[in-house]
């Protein structure tokens, strides 16, 4: 696995706070939240950036956003809620290991920024 903040989370080394966990995956609250619910799913294995993904990986891919998709819910804001993936710097990714951002709590706009 690559060395990345995420690793470490996943690894225990350093503290997060964790809202799902399974097999393949983990879910935690960011510590710069852009919404009132800002959470962001990572899967387990090491993928620096969803271009790098693998027709292997097209179940984990799919599970990350049902995963996404049921932490919504219980979050309360199943009725309004977005999924952001950043693809490389350009677009904003910060950590090179795949994630998932899950938003919420606010209005948005069209088109994102």
């Amino acid at each position: 696995m690559t060395d990345t903040i995420f690793s470490k989370i996943i690894n225990r080394e350093i503290p997060a706070d964790i809202v799902y966990e399974d097999d393949l995956c983990l879910a935690f609250r960011d510590v710069n939240p852009q919404a009132p619910v800002h959470i962001l799913v990572i899967p387990k294995k090491s993928i620096p950036k969803l271009i790098d993904a693998t027709d292997d990986d097209q179940a984990l891919i799919g599970h990350l956003i049902l995963v996404a998709s049921r932490i919504a819910e219980q979050q309360g804001i199943s009725d309004a809620f977005r999924l952001v993936i950043n693809n490389g710097t350009g677009s904003g990714q910060t950590v090179f290991h795949l994630h998932i951002h899950i938003l919420g709590g606010r209005s948005f706009t069209w088109p994102p920024g």
